[in-house]
């Protein structure tokens, strides 16, 4: 079925014509009876076929994400379902004591350290059902990752630990799930553990994480008795045999448990049934509900994000894996059951919905960038339309035109070619040049996807490479950190000529620190984390400054008389000078050095040699002499004047304030206040938001250092906060006398 674009329409007519030997108007009069028969046998045709060619494909994909907190067994659990689904041949651990490692972590940093740094898509086919499964990192550091993976699935498994329950990071990725409104399915691992107890997990995630969910599962034993599942909607024992538990044996329910199977499968019901009309019908009418009823059921209130299934397991001990793949097929949405939104352009971001149709216009969103060893790598997740290698596509972002060069299908660090690929699928571009969250289309229409929510850095480090010769590898490193990830900054420190770079937590930055020294083989050095602050004056200070020098030949000869005095509040300028010179006093032509030689002496001010800001200039009078007057005896002049009236004026220091807001469980509301205070900080808003306590204050950015770590350590790691610049405002006078002590300490070391 290919699309007439308008352009090939005139062409496509002139050719009939002319095979036809008529005019374009004869042959569309003349030719209408057979333009008739040519719609009647088209619409016989597709009323055989009466789905479009790309729905059964469309119904036979999923696209999952798999997250949870850090050391719930993700890795190994993507690692179990690729080697079920064929996808690799042999099953590797995490920690890579065989020296391989697992197949999703392909970084070598992944490998050493056992934990997931950037989500890898992979591609997998079971029971003639397409998977596209995104791994996910479970760090609070990488939550960037996290969110631009939810953006781009259907559905997703959280995975629970049976001896760790609902952790802190559990709690941030089903947060974020729910802002990105993912359907999911709780999986609780490691049954095989001591002290595995799956009823304590599901009660946990009924109340911490407010999840109406039930067991679609029941473990016949636990711990080292873990034997295998009883399905509760099919009421079937499954038994995994073989080498790697690759053999699944179904038998009838064991006598000693149907009456525990029974109970929970009346639990489960009930829970459906409060949020499935069509089920409460039948459970309240007293019915027997079938397998194929219940499973309907928990679909549609799976698909609604009222229900989450849960299923049970042990990935270590390949227990439990393909029950949970025939979960993701049955319960979790196929591309067209989950409604995607644009942002129209043209129309002042309007949202539009995409029914996420190949046939539609091509609508694609790069939502991760990779440095191949073949360039730039760019993961694209399809929601509308067909893209082929060669096609023409336009960056809405950039309003470039770019040409695809090469279409490839992801398995970690490995790739697959491939012709064309159509909506809802994921693939990869080679050759792309653009940079994360951009939005792709074929020209005809300008959407945007809705911009992901990028927060902002919280914390900065000076860094610089030990060697001065590798200079260039350095920036290089530097450039293509900031394209892959949004949250990760560079930026030049004007006062120290020192790279800064920021993100979102002390890990974050240390990972790029090492990745520099991995992947571009240069040694960092990295400084302590400081601050900017800035000086100001607080009250109008005169100057009268002569500078002349003598010493055979033109000599140097200057006067400057006028004022300093700190600008209106809310000015929109730093810097202000101002001429109100009367007559010939100085010439004209000096005035700019003057205005120059102000400029440069506010560059540094003399309590710690910071910036002044809020500074206005005002020139009075002066004088001038006909030889020995030049425009460096002026400059020379303003900035001596600029120093002997500073003191006067009352000079403070400014240190920047940030507003912080906090999202801690209410339990932990009074340390976390009580830390605040501490830190000088001024609280001025407290809010309710389900269990949580949200707190707003406004915090001095030089005590806000660590404070990653100690609001994790005082709420047991279920805090996070965000923080943005908020003023710069005064400091008190006893850090003001402590900072200059410390800068005259610095320069007399000096």
């Amino acid at each position: 079925m290919a699309r007439l674009s308008r352009s090939s329409a005139p062409r496509l007519l002139y050719a009939l014509c002319s095979t036809a030997s008529q005019s374009p108007a004869a042959f569309l009069l003349g030719g209408s009876f057979q333009l008739r028969q040519f719609s009647a046998g088209n619409a016989a045709r597709a009323k055989a076929e009466k789905d479009p060619w790309w729905k059964e494909s469309m119904e036979r994909l999923r696209n999952i994400g798999i997250s949870a907190h850090i050391d719930s067994g993700k890795t190994t659990l993507t690692e179990r379902v690729l080697y079920y689904t064929g996808r690799i041949h042999e099953i590797h651990e995490v920690r890579g004591r065989d020296g391989v490692g697992a197949k999703m972590d392909s970084m070598d940093l992944e490998r050493e350290k056992g934990i997931t740094i950037q989500s890898a898509a992979t591609f997998c086919t079971w029971k003639d059902y397409k998977i596209n499964i995104i791994d996910t990192p479970g760090h609070v550091d990488f939550t960037i990752e996290v969110e631009r993976a939810l953006r781009v699935l259907d559905g997703a498994i959280l995975v629970l630990c049976s001896v760790g329950g609902v952790q802190s990071q559990s709690i941030t990725v089903d947060r974020q799930m729910r802002r990105y409104d993912v359907p999911r399915l709780a999986f609780i691992n490691k049954l095989d553990r001591m002290g595995a107890d799956p009823w304590k997990v599901l009660n946990q995630a009924r109340s911490k994480l407010r999840h109406h969910s039930a067991a679609i599962q029941v473990p016949i034993g636990l711990e080292e008795d873990f034997k295998g599942l009883i399905d509760l909607v099919q009421l079937k024992a499954y038994y995994f045999h073989g080498s790697s538990g690759e053999k699944v044996v179904a038998e009838d329910v064991p006598a000693d448990m149907e009456a525990f199977v029974a109970e929970k499968r009346r639990e489960l019901i009930e829970t459906v049934s409060e949020v499935d009309d069509k089920l409460a019908e039948a459970f309240l009418g007293d019915e027997t509900i079938s397998a194929a009823d219940l499973q309907e059921a928990v679909r549609r209130a799976t698909l609604a994000q009222k229900f989450i299934p849960v299923f049970m397991g042990s990935a270590f001990k390949n227990k439990g894996v393909q029950p949970l793949l025939d979960g993701v097929l049955n319960y979790l949405p196929c591309p067209i059951e989950v409604s995607n939104y644009a942002l129209d352009q043209t129309k002042n971001e309007d949202k539009v919905e995409l029914p996420g149709s190949p046939d539609g216009p091509l609508v694609a969103l790069a939502f991760k960038l990779e440095e191949g060893r073949f360039g730039q790598l760019t993961y694209l997740r399809i929601y509308e339309g067909v893209i082929r290698k060669g096609d023409f596509i336009v960056n809405v972002n950039t309003g470039k035109r770019i040409k695809v060069p090469r279409l490839v299908r992801m398995h970690s660090d490995e790739m697959e070619d491939i012709q064309e690929a159509h909506a809802g699928q994921i693939v990869a571009v080679f050759g792309v040049d653009c940079a994360s969250g951009d939005t792709f289309t074929d020209g005809s229409v300008k959407y945007t996807m809705t911009s992901m929510n990028v927060p902002e850095p919280v914390m900065s480090l000076a860094v610089q490479p030990v060697s001065k010769d590798s200079g260039g590898q350095f920036s290089k490193a530097l450039n293509r950190f900031q394209r892959e990830d949004p949250t990760f900054r560079v930026g030049l420190d004007p006062e120290s000529g020192q790279t800064i770079i920021s993100g979102m937590g002390e890990l974050h930055l240390d990972i790029y620190v090492e990745r520099i020294r991995r992947e571009y083989k240069v040694d960092a050095s990295v400084g302590k984390p400081r601050v900017n602050f800035r000086e100001t004056v607080t009250q109008r200070a005169d100057f009268d400054y002569l500078h002349k020098k003598q010493s055979g030949g033109q000599g140097q000869y200057g006067r400057v008389i006028g004022y300093i005095e700190p600008l209106p509040a809310g000015s929109s300028t730093k810097f202000e000078f101002e001429n109100m010179l009367v007559g010939q006093a100085i010439p004209s032509n000096f005035v700019p050095a003057i205005e120059k030689g102000f400029k440069e002496a506010a560059n540094s001010g003399a309590l710690i040699g910071h910036p002044v800001e809020n500074l206005r200039v005002v020139l009075t009078d002066g004088a001038a002499h006909a030889v020995d007057s030049s425009e460096l005896a002026f400059k020379l002049a303003s900035i001596y004047a600029f120093r002997q009236c500073y003191a006067t004026s009352r000079p403070v220091i400014l240190e920047p304030v940030m507003l912080v807001e906090l999202k801690v469980p209410t339990e932990f509301q009074g340390a976390v206040a009580g830390d605040i205070n501490k830190r000088k900080g001024v609280i001025v808003g407290n809010d309710q938001e389900g269990d949580d306590s949200v707190i707003t204050a406004h915090v001095p950015l030089n005590n806000m250092f660590g404070y990653s770590t100690a609001l994790r350590s005082m709420t047991q790691g279920k805090g996070e906060f965000t923080m943005e610049y908020k003023e710069h405002s005064s400091v008190s006078n006893d850090v003001q006398t402590q900072l200059i002590n410390a800068y005259k300490g610095n320069k007399a070391a000096e």
